[in-house]
């Protein structure tokens, strides 16, 4: 039986899709020593951002960030600092974040040309289209 059809639950059906797009993104960007989800970190730290914009910028709670930046601060690629307010943490990237980055970005390319190739550039246009639309008309952390 079809694992699609057996559950009429939206969100049952993004989140396989997503595990399979995640697995497709990361055999891409593994030779550069990334995964998407600390790919998509990097490219959202260009400048000294606050823990929670950065969060937010994610669509992630601050205690998953948190658990997430600990590997990318480690392996040097992001650095926290303190701001103005001594309680405020900023996260910025650094410049070993910044090659690693650079190394990574045709690799990412490479799998975007690959989810546009099989699923097709327009469907994945409109597919991008939805789920922008979804994640606007959603209220963030509040059932619906």
């Amino acid at each position: 039986m079809d694992p699609l059809s057996a559950s009429p639950c939206t969100c049952f059906r993004l989140r396989r899709a997503s595990r399979q797009l995640s697995q497709l993104y990361d055999a891409h960007l593994g030779p550069a020593g990334l995964s998407l989800n600390a790919y998509s970190i990097l490219r959202r730290a260009p400048r000294p951002r606050q823990l929670g914009e950065l969060a937010d910028a994610l669509g992630m709670d601050r205690t998953t960030l948190t658990r997430n930046l600990k590997p990318l601060l480690a392996a040097g690629w992001l650095e926290a600092t303190r701001g103005d307010d001594a309680r405020q943490r900023l996260i910025a990237i650094t410049p070993a974040g910044k090659a690693v980055l650079r190394r990574a970005r045709p690799l990412w390319r490479r799998a975007q040309d690959a989810v546009e190739a099989t699923f097709g550039p327009a469907p994945t246009a409109r597919l991008n289209a939805l789920l922008d639309q979804l994640d606007h008309a959603l209220p963030a952390g509040e059932p619906a």
